[in-house]
């Protein structure tokens, strides 16, 4: 039988989602294995403090919760959740808003950004590794590519 246009471009969507899928799977898992060996972080404990690190004092340097929650790809309710665990560990610091007292910032503490510094390079070279190896794959190595901006 032969395929229309449209069945053909879907099929291409749907094996580019599934390299996508397996290219983020492959990097999450490793991330993961290794940021809890070596410094007990989670990949999303990671990208919440990276992210909250690169936040800046001057006007809209701060991000609301609700940012937050879209910069680490997760519901506004686990966010807080995660928000919440790192606190309790003292890596980071929650205050009112000076401006509006119903928002809530979130820094991180020096403890958390020593404790990110010395992730960094462990999330480097496991992302470094893992696309080394998933561009071995030829369904993978465009993707690979991009990623590495080539």
């Amino acid at each position: 039988m032969v395929q229309s246009g449209e069945q053909t471009v879907r099929r291409g969507l749907a094996q580019g989602w599934g390299a996508l899928a397996a290219l983020y799977g492959r990097i999450d898992a490793r991330l993961e294995r290794e940021l809890q060996a070596a410094h007990g972080l989670s990949v999303r404990e990671y990208t919440l403090l990276d992210v909250l690190s690169r936040q800046h004092p001057g006007e809209g340097g701060h991000l609301r919760m609700g940012e937050v929650a879209e910069a680490v790809v997760l519901s506004q309710s686990a966010t807080t959740r995660l928000v919440s665990r790192l606190e309790d560990r003292g890596l980071l610091a929650r205050y009112l808003c000076p401006t509006d007292r119903r928002g809530i910032y979130t820094d991180v503490s020096p403890a958390g950004l020593e404790l990110l510094e010395q992730a960094r390079p462990t999330n480097g070279a496991a992302l470094d590794a893992v696309l080394t190896e998933a561009a071995e794959r030829p369904e993978l190595a465009p993707l690979v590519a991009v990623v590495r901006g080539r």
